[in-house]
């Protein structure tokens, strides 16, 4: 009875061992099959159409593919990603945009580096323009000094005039003299309002900007 029980358990170990001996075989097969399918998923063909509608396929990307544009191709054959041709006309536009966008922003670079932000931009403009606002106060009382002195030269030239006398060569020198320095201070005025409107402005863009960027 013992003997029979053992043969049994002996008989039961056989055919477990003989199944997975013939079943280990398939399991590597099918091991194999997975890796090489994990494999060939990263497996990439590009395929363009040139100006005949010919199909080119390669595995690597050529210049007429970039030329024409092309498609990736999964290994079987189905299309996972589309890339347009270069266009040419659009590379230049691009490229100049990013010029732009290059300078704008070292442009704002350079704003940051100098006021840091637009409160510190607007008390430099209020100081900047308060004192071009000094300068022109004093030009202007310069050139009504001045405008009164061409009075008194005009009225001691006409005095000597009504008189039927010779005018003296220093009231005629005054006269000369002073008409240019009216000239000079009418024209320093101009430009010291023109500075006055361009700093304005300029101050405006710049605190603008920086608040944009902040």
């Amino acid at each position: 009875m013992i003997i029979a029980e053992k043969n049994n358990q002996k008989h039961l170990l056989c055919l477990r061992r003989i199944k997975y001996l013939n079943f280990l075989p398939f399991s590597c097969l099918l091991l194999s099959l997975g890796v090489h399918a994990a494999a060939n998923t990263h497996t990439t063909w590009y395929r363009y159409y040139d100006q005949r509608g010919i199909a080119n396929i390669s595995s690597s990307v050529t210049p007429a593919h970039i030329r024409y544009g092309y498609e990736s191709l999964d290994q079987n054959m189905q299309v996972i990603a589309r890339t347009p041709a270069y266009n040419t006309h659009q590379d230049l536009k691009q490229a100049s945009q990013r010029e732009v966008q290059a300078r704008q922003k070292e442009y704002d670079l350079k704003l940051k580096r100098a006021y840091g932000n637009s409160k510190t931009a607007s008390i430099k403009r209020d100081e900047i323009l308060g004192n071009i606002n000094k300068q022109m106060i004093f030009q202007q009382q310069q050139l009504k000094q001045q405008q009164n002195e061409r009075i008194i030269f005009k009225n001691q030239e006409n005095q000597y005039l009504r008189q039927g006398q010779r005018v003296p060569q220093a009231i005629s020198a005054h006269l000369t003299q002073n008409e240019l320095q009216i000239d000079a201070s009418k024209e320093t005025l101009r430009d010291l309002q023109n500075h006055y409107r361009t700093t304005q402005i300029q101050y405006t863009n710049i605190i603008e900007r920086l608040k944009k960027i902040e």
